[in-house]
């Protein structure tokens, strides 16, 4: 195996990866009640160690306010009391999961008396690279461990300090729980070789999944000789059809806009059916632009918001990740459709209106991984979806889209039964 890897991996990283595959086949033969208590273990290990993430996390914080990161990064960063909190509870949501490993998904009896089954197994070893985002070195590392995978981790120097501390608390608990620390590995200290090696670690790392920016993402998918699972960046849409509620259309838009502004799920591109704008821009920019909100508009968005700031070519394709937010006038449900075709990455986009119709049209002639009507795309999220909390969107078709879950962590395997049977 380490004949697939690079020199520096095999001086530097090598021997992390082979940790993770030997634990990963552990993991796999662990029953569910062991990986439960693991996972449990994790989860109270989370909240006594409290303090120390949070000092960690300030640390990291202090230092993205110094190199100016962004408010809607740092928001990302950003741990509290509360959201460590959270954080303790998904892994328990995990753990009270029903176990994806051993679920048959189908199976028959041949002919000659061989019984075919169509079993769900581990992929082994799953690496993640993400930015600043400590929530996700729990939320992946609970989904690993419950669906048998171990893990290795890039998760970025922005979040370097908060990280080494989650790595280390859930180390701890796995071992305190019988389960073999070395399922989860962190390659954050080697810096971006970490990053690269794990894009090689081919042989030992079963499948990648970048989280971040489309740079990064775009980064891993062009390099990774790892099967990478491609999430993407999110150009999200709202369309607020010519039968939109007024009052449903601000409460979404807004929700989605700016309840948090900074992740991948937060709308960037509000669309609007001509017949409605001089109905609905008015309401629905002015709740926008007192709660902050910066306006890029196109020419006829700005007949009816002449304040907004005129639209450029750029912004269409924008993911701000700011109180910012493009607008834009079309004449109907089939432009709308046609400029989320163009302009959407396929992450999530929503309807409003009052014709079923036009709801159905949407749904079905929209591509992307999560379509809604009347919803604010802030609930394209595995943890709203049920899942305890996400690997991340996919965008892509094959194996995964939408929010990952536990089932998405898992491959296949035919088991075959036979009682002596030869071929003819």
């Amino acid at each position: 195996m380490t004949d697939t890897l690079t020199a520096s991996a095999a001086t530097d990283a090598g021997p992390r990866f082979a940790a993770a595959k030997a634990a990963s086949r552990r993991l796999a033969t662990a029953t569910a009640g062991d990986r439960d208590r693991g996972l449990e273990s994790i989860a109270a290990a989370l909240l006594q160690a409290e303090d120390r993430v949070l000092e960690a996390n300030a640390r990291d914080l202090e230092a993205a306010r110094a190199a100016g990161m962004a408010d809607g990064l740092q928001d990302r960063l950003r741990l509290d009391q509360q959201r460590v909190a959270r954080l303790a509870d998904a892994v328990l949501q995990i753990a009270s999961l029903p176990d994806p490993v051993g679920e048959v998904l189908r199976g028959r009896t041949l002919p000659n008396g061989l019984r075919l089954s169509q079993v769900r197994v581990p992929f082994g070893v799953v690496g993640a690279i993400y930015e600043a985002r400590p929530n996700v070195t729990v939320d992946i590392t609970a989904l690993a461990l419950k669906s048998g995978n171990a893990v290795v981790l890039r998760g970025g120097t922005a979040a370097q300090h908060t990280n080494a501390v989650l790595v280390a608390v859930i180390r701890d608990a796995l071992s305190a729980a019988g389960l073999p620390a070395e399922a989860v590995q962190s390659v954050d200290d080697l810096g971006r070789d970490g990053a690269a090696q794990l894009m090689r670690a081919r042989g030992f790392v079963d499948v990648l999944v970048p989280r971040g920016s489309a740079a990064l993402i775009d980064t891993v998918v062009r390099e990774s000789i790892v099967p990478v699972i491609e999430t993407g960046a999110g150009v999200v849409h709202v369309f607020l059809d010519a039968s939109a509620d007024e009052r449903m259309a601000t409460e979404i838009v807004l929700n989605a806009k700016t309840q948090r502004v900074g992740v991948c799920n937060a709308l960037e591109t509000l669309l609007v059916h001509r017949d409605a704008a001089p109905r609905l821009l008015p309401v629905v920019a002015d709740a926008l632009q007192q709660a902050g909100v910066v306006l890029h508009a196109d020419e006829a968005a700005r007949a009816v918001v002449p304040d907004a700031v005129p639209a450029t070519d750029e912004d269409w394709a924008t993911e701000y990740g700011s109180l910012d937010l493009t607008v834009g006038v079309v004449d109907d449900l089939e432009a709308a459709v046609a400029h989320i075709e163009r302009f959407s990455t396929h992450h999530t986009e929503s309807i409003v209106t009052n014709d079923l119709a036009n709801a159905e049209r949407f749904l079905a002639e929209v591509d992307s991984a999560v379509v809604m009507v009347n919803a604010s795309p802030r609930f394209s999220d595995g943890g709203e979806f049920g899942f305890g909390a996400e690997v991340g969107i996919s965008t892509q078709k094959l194996h995964a889209r939408g929010p990952m879950g536990l089932p998405e962590l898992t491959s296949t395997k035919w088991l075959v039964r036979g009682d002596g049977q030869t071929r003819p």
